[in-house]
């Protein structure tokens, strides 16, 4: 859907950074919230508050099967990152995790700034990504990035832990942990 946009706001290397809805605070455009939804909800595809997350969250089960995916555009570079921190994020709640547990954990991993970006030799697909021109560039990717993982986090741990539930995860979200898209973690 997104790769059809001809308004990409800016691109580093080949990662468009596309607009979000959050409150995180970070350097992406802040798309407007439209109407209230609960916590674990998407807006409608059709809305404006859509956002590339939304997608991500709602094409992860299906695209974890992939061991191969085909780049249609820039913006599926943003949706193989967001799959990736996903399924990093899901490696880190455990069966038995309360919603506080997990919310330290992933929110843990989702604040570390010390995660590789593409170009850096950790990074896992620099094969499809462009590495920035040059530092301000790394330094705006990363805070993106940071902002894209902060939110996914949240996302992510309202849709397994879902608020009338028993307070335990969701079995459905966590059959997914062992699974590696395309055979990488982030």
């Amino acid at each position: 859907m997104f790769n059809a946009d001809p308004n990409i706001p800016r691109m580093v290397g080949n990662v468009p950074l596309l607009p979000l809805r959050t409150k995180t605070r970070g350097p992406a455009y802040v798309l407007p919230a439209g109407a209230p939804l609960a916590a674990g909800e998407s807006p409608d595809p059709e809305s404006e508050s859509y956002d590339i997350l939304d997608e991500v969250l709602s094409l992860f089960r299906a695209n974890t099967f992939f061991r191969n995916f085909e780049i249609q555009g820039p913006a599926d570079r943003l949706l193989v990152y967001g799959i990736l921190f996903v399924s990093e994020c899901l490696g880190k709640i455990r069966p038995h995790h309360s919603l506080r547990d997990a919310t330290k954990d992933v929110l843990n991993t989702a604040l570390d700034l010390n995660f590789a970006i593409p170009g850096d030799p950790a990074f896992p697909l620099n094969q499809i990504y462009e590495p920035p021109r040059d530092r301000q560039d790394a330094e705006q990717l990363r805070q993106y990035l940071s902002q894209v993982r902060q939110e996914l986090a949240t996302r992510l741990l309202a849709r397994v832990y879902e608020e009338d539930g028993d307070g335990k995860p969701s079995k459905w979200w966590l059959s997914f942990t062992k699974r590696k898209f395309m055979g990488k973690a982030l």
